[in-house]
Order: C-alpha cells, then sequence, then structure tokens
C-alpha cells in the first residue's frame, strides 16, 4: 500500500502488549487484594509468627528477679523475650511459681485495686461477665476492691462477692463520644487515686470493661509499674508500631524512638506511679484539645508515651491479656484475660 510504514506494525504490538501486562498487572493486584481481604489475614497473622522476639543479654538473665515470684525462670521459655533491655522481667507462664507470689501477698496484707469503666451500653453488655469472672480468677485469696466507674449506677447488676472483697460504684458523666470516655478515664483514674481508692489500695490494676478473665490472674502481675504487651503488636518490629507520629501531638515518637506497643486494657502498678502515669496522659491529651488534634490511639497513645520515657518496672506478656481472633499461637500456654467480641456498632451509639 502506498504510504505505508512498516515500522507501524511493531510499535502497534508494542503497544498492545503493554496495554495487556497493564491489564493483568490490574487484574493480579485485584486478585491479591481480594484473597488478602478473604482469606489473607490469617496468612499474614501465620507469617508473623516468623518475626524473631529476642533474646535477653546473657548478663541480665542471672539478675532477673521479682518482687513476690523470686528469681524468674526465664530458661523455661527459651522460644519468647523474657526480659527488657533495661533488665525488666516479662512474664509468661512458666517462668514465675504462682505460689510464692501468692503466699508474699499474703505475707503483705496487700489490698488490690481493679478499676474498670462502664459507660453507655458497655455497661449491660460487658460488665456482669467482667466482674464474675474477675470473682473467679483475678488476685484469688487477696484483699480486693472493684471499682466501676458508670453513668448509671442504678443499672449496676448483682455479682456474689468472695471474702476479703468490695465493690464501689462511682459516677462519672456520660461523654458526647466513645473516644471522649475512653480519654477522659486518666482524669477520672488520677482524681479517684487522690481519695479513697488511693487510701484503701496498695496497688491498683486499671482495665478495659470488654474482656474476661480465663486464667488465674494473680500477685505475679504487681509491680511498681506494668505494662501489657499488646496481643496484635507484640512480635512486630518497632518500625511498624502504630506509635502517635504527628509531632504535634503530646503523644508523639519519632521513628527512632519506643521499646514495644503497650495495650492500654490492662495496665497497673502502686498508687503513687499511677498517679504520675495518669496525670502526665491527662496533661498530654489537655495539650493536644489546645492544638487542635486528637492521638491516633487517644489515651493508648499517650500510655505508650509515657512507658517510653518512664519504663515500666514488669511487663505481662500477652498471656496476660490475649485476642482469639489471632489465632493459635504456640507461645501462648494459658490466657488470663480474653477480648469479648467487640460488637462496636452496638455499644458505640
Amino acid at each position: 500500500m502506498a504510504g505505508y510504514d512498516n515500522r507501524l506494525l511493531p510499535m502497534a504490538l508494542k503497544g498492545f502488549r503493554a496495554k495487556k501486562r497493564l491489564l493483568w498487572w490490574l487484574f493480579l493486584s485485584a486478585s491479591g487484594v481480594l484473597g488478602l481481604y478473604l482469606f489473607g489475614f490469617r496468612i499474614l497473622r501465620h507469617l508473623e509468627t516468623l518475626i524473631p522476639m529476642g533474646v535477653c543479654p546473657a548478663a541480665t538473665t542471672p539478675l532477673l528477679k521479682d518482687n513476690f515470684t523470686g528469681a524468674l525462670h526465664h530458661r523455661a521459655r527459651p522460644e519468647v523475650l523474657t526480659c527488657t533491655s533495661w533488665g525488666a522481667p516479662i512474664i509468661w507462664d512458666g517462668t514465675f511459681d504462682p505460689h510464692v507470689a501468692e503466699q508474699e501477698a499474703r505475707r503483705q496484707n496487700l489490698t488490690v485495686g481493679l478499676t474498670v469503666f462502664a459507660v453507655g451500653r458497655y455497661l449491660e453488655k460487658y460488665l456482669k461477665r467482667f466482674l464474675e469472672s474477675a470473682e473467679q480468677y483475678f488476685m484469688v485469696g487477696q484483699n480486693v476492691v472493684y471499682y466501676v466507674f458508670t453513668d448509671r449506677p442504678e443499672a449496676m447488676p448483682y455479682v456474689a462477692l468472695g471474702q476479703s472483697r468490695l465493690l464501689r460504684v462511682e459516677f462519672v458523666q456520660r461523654e458526647r463520644r466513645w473516644q471522649d470516655v475512653s480519654m477522659a478515664r486518666m482524669r477520672t483514674l488520677h482524681e479517684a487515686l487522690g481519695k479513697q481508692l488511693g487510701q484503701e489500695a496498695d496497688y491498683v490494676f486499671c482495665l478495659d470493661v470488654d474482656q474476661y478473665f480465663a486464667g488465674n490472674f494473680g500477685p505475679e502481675a504487681l509491680a511498681d509499674l506494668v505494662g501489657q504487651l499488646h496481643a496484635w503488636h507484640y512480635r512486630w518490629p518497632r518500625w511498624l508500631l502504630p506509635y502517635e507520629r504527628d509531632k504535634r501531638s503530646a503523644a508523639a515518637l519519632s521513628w527512632g524512638e519506643g521499646d514495644f506497643y503497650y495495650h492500654a486494657a490492662v495496665f497497673g502498678g502502686t498508687v503513687k506511679a499511677l498517679r504520675k502515669l495518669t496525670a502526665h496522659c491527662d496533661l498530654g491529651q489537655q495539650l493536644d484539645r489546645e492544638r487542635g488534634i486528637e492521638a491516633l490511639w487517644q489515651d493508648e497513645s499517650h500510655l505508650n508515651k509515657f512507658f517510653w520515657l518512664y519504663k515500666p518496672s514488669k511487663l505481662l506478656s500477652p498471656e496476660f491479656c490475649w485476642a482469639q481472633p489471632i489465632g493459635w499461637r504456640t507461645e501462648i500456654h494459658h490466657p488470663r484475660l480474653l477480648w469479648a467480641p467487640k460488637e462496636y456498632t452496638l455499644v458505640r451509639t
């Protein structure tokens, strides 16, 4: 054909192949996203188990001791990390003698406070099971005072309490958003620790209500300042942890900062240490409000900032607060707390 350029056919074929490759790339990407959505969560969580947790320094392990359990048997759990870089123990099943801890707590005649917030529909949905399971497993044989903070004291469920166990109900104002309920608890706890709670308890644990006890949670968990390794993040490398990264926030951590990711559903310690913790978190949240910002995970972000600045003296392994949707893990022997099913559309409305 007159004027036909022989180069046009190869160019057309090349363009067709490029479009074909692009279509295949889009198809495979869409298939991959769909596959991850349907099946990949379990695959990714399984691959997560291949991430090493680290090993305690040889110079540190002989010195690992606990106020309540004495020398810790760190070699009983070689597959997990049993200490921190600053020499604090990480408590796993098999690393301590629960009987020694129970006897020591009785010898000191300690009273342990347990605080929980049950506001709005969280009261009907979770509180009764939480308290009944606590009666079965939390600090069994010890002096315990439950502090329930709620906007509806009149709706409190009846729970039979054992000997040397008390229940106190404190009224709190219901906030407009569930995030505000979460953040307001630091100020409420700080005030309570300065009043009756701080006068009658030697140690205090602050827990979320949407979980329940499934195993013995005893004096082995007690220490001056206690942090809980988050079940979803305890194997993640530091650069992947969901810290607050906005430098404008008082909770912000830079990319080179942070040790572990701590769960705000469980933290505890002495009254003095918790007064310091709650004051820090409340102040940080106030500063953020003044700047018109809110930390990524509200009070949990500020808690993680506090534990970066002031290292906890004891860490609880994920066995002490486990999320069953993660699936089976060989290192999780006997869970102490289990997450209840999260029905956010019901309880956060």
